[in-house]
């Protein structure tokens, strides 16, 4: 049978195995299946990205050169831009983005193209896993019918599908592709039965479910449910401004209580690659099914209105000291979406450099991990001298608590701070200077 045989190269480590997409999910994999002994091509269309890849200068924080360099040496990995290489592949991954459009609808066009891509080497005895985020249904209602719009091979029987859902958290030491529990279903029992074969040889666990709907609608609950309580702090957090509350002391409080609470905390907005969008693709896909997905809705809508309040509670910390926004020296620290890392992605500190801009403010940033910032019309570069730059501002706002960040010294220099992490905690509660979200 083929599935028997299949899984029998598996075993062996006689598979080749292809990662398409060689991004924050992609590469971690790859370098993940070389450590278990597979040999692994990584495809990926942007050639700069191959070109490093192949010196083994690593662009992921989450690789280094010498993991990278170990591989490439021994030539378990390599990686191309060539489809053509999928011919000579047993096992598949597709790693790709799924961002949102514009108009809240999810961007198919990377899962398209890369199921298009690969469907010409379409044959039998391959097992195909899509990772990329998306909403329930799109390996079984989209991605089988591309790749089978010119074959006539069976799923399940001539080759296997399935759906596991990234859990990548960039940045963190104690969780990692190898020792998160990995999530997987098939398009039929013997997809899943191939797939999990084939991961479990490379994974600590794998978790299987019953279907790939269930995997999809799996990953879809784990971000919607961080989406919303977060959204809950955030607005939490409106109301104790409100209230002359301290919000952090609130919820330190809360968690005290060992059972039936979990601690969220609040801060300027929503970033990364996951929470503030895959929540989206399910309520679209409910849209489609008139269903409004009211919580999801909801949620986005104060996540998203938090970088414009940041920008309020700002404007409102200069006029106690009877300065205009319009005109003040504002330095943002910390540009990535979370700390300790140089991912962008969907970060709040754009939206808030852009308003605070956009009302006349003279807004320049500091990141040790993002010396260059370009988005779409934001160009600049990190301040180089920081605590020239930390004095002379008539405000710091802290949008991303880096520990790298001396937060006393900042304390110490600064005329104004905004804290919207909670990162000058030590900070005495009778500092006027320091306001925090």
């Amino acid at each position: 049978m083929v599935k028997d045989e299949l899984i029998q190269d598996i075993q062996k480590k006689r598979a080749n195995i292809a990662v398409i997409g060689l991004g924050y999910v992609g590469l971690p994999l790859a370098v993940t299946f070389a450590n278990a002994g597979f040999n692994v091509t990584g495809i990926d269309p942007v050639e700069e990205k191959v070109d490093m890849i192949n010196r083994a200068e690593s662009y992921i924080s989450d690789i280094t050169n010498a993991q990278l360099r170990k591989h490439i040496d021994s030539g378990r990995i390599r990686a191309t831009t060539d489809y053509s290489v999928l011919q000579e592949i047993d096992a598949v991954s597709i790693c790709v983005p799924t961002p949102l459009r514009k108009t809240g609808d999810p961007d198919m066009s990377f899962i398209a193209s890369a199921s298009e891509d690969l469907a010409p080497y379409l044959h039998r005895s391959m097992v195909i896993v899509l990772e990329s985020s998306t909403y329930p249904g799109t390996t079984r209602e989209f991605v089988l019918p591309k790749l089978l719009e010119h074959s006539k091979l069976k799923v399940g029987e001539d080759f296997f599908l399935a759906f596991s859902p990234e859990r990548v958290d960039p940045g963190r030491k104690d969780f990692t592709t190898y020792n998160t529990p990995k999530v997987l279903g098939g398009i039929t029992p013997a997809c899943t039965e191939v797939a999990k074969a084939w991961y479990e040889q490379a994974l600590e666990t794998v978790v299987t479910v019953s279907t790939t709907e269930v995997a999809e609608m799996a990953k879809l609950l784990e971000n919607t449910f961080r989406m919303i309580n977060i959204s809950m702090v955030n607005e939490l957090a409106q109301m104790c401004d409100r209230l002359d509350i301290d919000v952090w002391e609130v919820i330190d409080a809360a968690a005290t209580k060992p059972f039936g609470f979990m601690k969220f905390t609040p801060g300027p907005g929503l970033g990364g690659h996951c929470i503030p969008i895959d929540p989206l693709y399910l309520s679209w896909k409910m849209k489609t099914l008139n269903y409004t997905a009211r919580f999801i809705e909801l949620a986005s809508e104060i996540n998203t209105n938090m970088p414009r309040y940041v920008v309020t509670r700002i404007q409102d910390a200069l006029n106690r000291y009877k300065k205009p926004l319009n005109g003040s020296k504002i330095l943002v620290l910390g540009v990535a979406y979370k700390p300790n890392i140089n991912d962008m992605r969907e970060s709040p500190a754009l939206d808030i450099i852009h308003l605070l801009a956009e009302k006349g403010a003279l807004v320049s940033y500091h990141d040790p991990y993002v010396p260059e910032l370009n988005y779409e019309n934001i160009h600049m570069s990190s301040e180089k001298d920081l605590w020239a730059s930390v004095e002379s501002a008539d405000l710091v706002a802290i949008i991303t608590n880096h520990s790298k960040y001396d937060y006393n010294m900042i304390g110490e220099k600064a005329q104004l701070i905004f804290d919207a992490r909670n990162a000058m905690k030590d900070a005495p509660k009778t500092n006027l200077k320091v306001i925090k979200l």
